[in-house]
């Protein structure tokens, strides 16, 4: 996806990720980014930035590649 912290997340973590962005639960996915990406803790901003990337991601749907 070419963001650092989503590359920190392991595939678990981004899978939850994207189960509570997909569900409108945008502050818990943060909270489970800023839990779980391990030192040094992600700042808010970068946080929200990446829910709003992967938001966009998910409403595109499956790319046919």
């Amino acid at each position: 996806m070419g963001n650092a912290l989503w590359d920190r997340l392991s595939v678990g973590v981004q899978a939850e990720v994207d189960s509570l962005v997909s569900a409108g639960r945008n502050v818990q996915a943060i909270a489970v980014m800023r839990e779980r990406a391990g030192l040094p803790t992600p700042g808010l901003h970068e946080c929200v930035d990446l829910v709003d990337q992967r938001f966009k991601v998910l409403r595109q749907g499956p790319t046919n590649s």
